[in-house]
This record gives C-alpha cells, structure tokens and sequence, in this order.
C-alpha cells in the first residue's frame, strides 16, 4: 500500500464512521428508540449512544484534518493551487465541527443534567434540540460525502 492509499484510507475511514453513525442515529436508532422507549430509557440511552459514538467523532475530527492536509500537500503542494472541492470540503469540515462542538459542550451537559435531574421534558426538549443539530450536521456530511464522489481521483 502506498502513502497516499494509506492516507486516502484513513480519510474515508473517518468520514465513514462520522457521517454513517449520524445517518444511523438519525435514519435508525432515533425512531426505533422513540418508537419503543419511555422517556427515562430513551433518554439514558441517548446519553450511552452519545457517549460511545463521540469518541469515535473525536477520532474523526483529528484524523479528517491531518489527512487533508497530507492529501492536500501530496497532490496539489498547497491550500493555494488545490481545486475549489478542496476548498469547499474544508469549509464545510469547519462547519461540521462546530455543529459537533455545540452539542458536546452546550446541549450534551444540559441533557445530563435534565436526566439526573429526572426531568423527563426537559430531557426532551433538549434532545429535540440536539436532534436538529445533528441533523443539519448529517446534511452538511452527505453533501461534503457527494463532493468527494463527483471529484477527479485523488
């Protein structure tokens, strides 16, 4: 394997787990458990699901950007001379992370306390709130995943 492939990987691999667990979050698991679940179960496993799943967009989020960077300086020898996708990608990773921040420091502490708290709808709101966030950043994803597949090969 070389360099770049390896590079290449670890992007898509990051990409992947990002983008495809907010996809299963949102498509999936946020249906069946609204489906089946009483507020205090629903809840507390959005608090697990929250917890596993962030770690894993940690990762994301430090992987993405030295990858980019890699493939960046690799095929095009710069931020300068790199295509417009390049560009957009990068602007929309920007975004994306923000999105992530504010969940994991404002509304995921505020979930917490609204569930040691029992305050089931409170808990509610804050998950609904947190639920359009994630689901903004899920759009932002598919459209930084469709622009990745309709650029020339790295």
């Amino acid at each position: 394997m070389t360099p770049n492939a390896f590079i290449y990987a670890l992007h898509l691999l990051a990409s992947l787990i990002w983008v495809g667990g907010m996809f299963f979050a949102w498509m999936i698991l946020r249906p069946a458990a609204g489906g089946v679940l009483e507020a205090p179960a629903r809840l507390t496993l959005w608090l697990e699901v929250f917890r596993r799943f962030f770690f894993w967009v940690w990762i994301a989020v430090l992987v993405l950007p030295i990858s980019g960077v890699a493939m960046l300086h690799l095929r095009f020898a710069g931020f300068e001379t790199a295509p417009r996708y390049v560009h957009m990608m990068m602007g929309l990773y920007v975004a994306m992370v923000a999105l992530f921040l504010r969940v994991q420091a404002l509304q995921l502490p505020e979930l917490r306390r609204a569930v040691a708290a029992q305050d089931w709808p409170g808990g509610g709101a804050v998950l609904g709130r947190i639920r359009r966030l994630v689901g903004f950043n899920l759009l932002i994803g598919l459209t930084v995943v469709a622009i990745a597949a309709l650029r020339p090969s790295f």
